[in-house]
């Protein structure tokens, strides 16, 4: 079975994009464009791996990365943080966090 990567980001291109290049590589890919919608996916399909944005519309990256670590019934999914989000405080308090990594926007894929 293939592993399964949410991507979570309100841009769809972005999606698209990293989508694009993570199901070349042989991954299921499922998407969300908002954190409601990112929460209930992974409460769901529990993922191998989450690509998550910070500025999302409802909850944002920090709050559900909160939410995913505090919750003793989710398994410690890897959170890879890609965001516009540059500064060096952004990339602390999103590790301290539980982020797994921290990717910023722009990036190569």
């Amino acid at each position: 079975m293939s592993q399964r990567i949410l991507v979570v980001d309100d841009d769809k291109q972005i999606v698209r994009l990293v989508q694009s290049y993570l199901e070349q590589a042989g991954f299921v890919v499922l998407a969300a464009y908002d954190g409601e919608d990112a929460m209930r996916i992974i409460r769901r399909a529990r993922p191998d791996l989450i690509v998550l944005d910070l500025m999302l519309p409802g909850r944002d990256g920090l709050d559900i990365t909160r939410w995913l670590r505090a919750d003793q019934t989710l398994p410690a999914t890897p959170i890879l943080m890609l965001t516009a989000r540059v500064e060096d405080t952004d990339k602390i308090l999103g590790l301290e966090l539980g982020a797994d990594d921290y990717l910023p926007k722009p990036f190569n894929p």
